[in-house]
């Protein structure tokens, strides 16, 4: 949409949005100055050996061995490469080879997710996770290949637009409560709006009494008693924005 013009042919001075969140309870709002949420990138590698039979093992090159071997690696990234004062994350969530009981399989394929905030850090993931994949599958014999694609940049904030949605937040007629919530290492295509024109990205708590499931849980219920809140905010957020334009 950005790409395409949209505040081209659309100026703002502002933009905003909201996300319901489960974890806060309802009649709560966390909008940060800065960071809300993480940037994403996804990563595919491809560990290629030499197929066998599984009782003859020596006349193969063990794909699987040096993937479980480069998943667990990677893990160091984080413990070991990121500075501790600075939020990241690398998550392999994927590992697929062979189909057959004694057979070891030609390749393996890993699959994950890495998050941050910080530029230098997300150069610093992208570059270990491409040493490591490559240098652990030499180790063990095999050959590899590797896509990591940067899909989100981190949400950031303009501080006085997250301050402005504060205001409003605990006046009449929302009335909410604000709490200081940490950053959250999920992502939102909104960053790239915010790229573009200054404004924020916000929270509006939706959590039930009892048992609440989680955003993309598949027994997520959402909470409709959110639902003339938000409509409140969004009234009043339009309301305050226009007349400090």
């Amino acid at each position: 949409m950005v790409e395409d013009g949209l505040f081209r042919h659309f100026p703002c001075d502002r933009i905003f949005a909201l996300h319901n969140w489960p974890a806060l309870p309802l009649g709560s709002c966390v909008a940060r100055d800065g960071p809300m949420m993480a940037a994403l990138a996804v990563f595919e590698a491809e560990i290629r050996g030499r197929g066998c039979h599984g009782a003859m093992p020596h006349e193969g090159i063990d794909p699987v061995v040096a993937a479980c071997q480069a998943v667990t690696a990677l893990q160091s990234i984080i413990s070991r490469n990121v500075n501790p004062e600075r939020a990241a994350v690398v998550s392999t969530t994927q590992i697929h080879a062979g189909d057959s009981w004694n057979a070891i399989c030609d390749s393996c394929l890993i699959r994950g997710t890495t998050r941050w905030f910080d530029d230098e850090v997300g150069d610093l993931l992208e570059r270990r996770v491409g040493e490591l994949v490559k240098s652990i599958a030499a180790g063990f014999g095999c050959e590899s290949q590797l896509k990591y694609v940067r899909r989100f940049p981190a949400t950031i904030n303009d501080a006085a637009a997250a301050s402005l949605v504060r205001l409003v937040a605990t006046a009449a007629p929302a009335n909410l409560k604000l709490l200081n919530a940490a950053p959250s290492t999920a992502s939102e295509d909104f960053a790239f709006m915010l790229q573009s024109v200054r404004g924020a990205y916000f929270w509006l708590g939706s959590g039930k009494s009892g048992v609440t499931h989680g955003l993309h849980s598949p027994h997520y219920d959402f909470n409709d008693e959110l639902l003339p809140i938000g409509i409140a905010l969004w009234v009043s957020i339009a309301q305050k924005a226009l007349s400090c334009a």
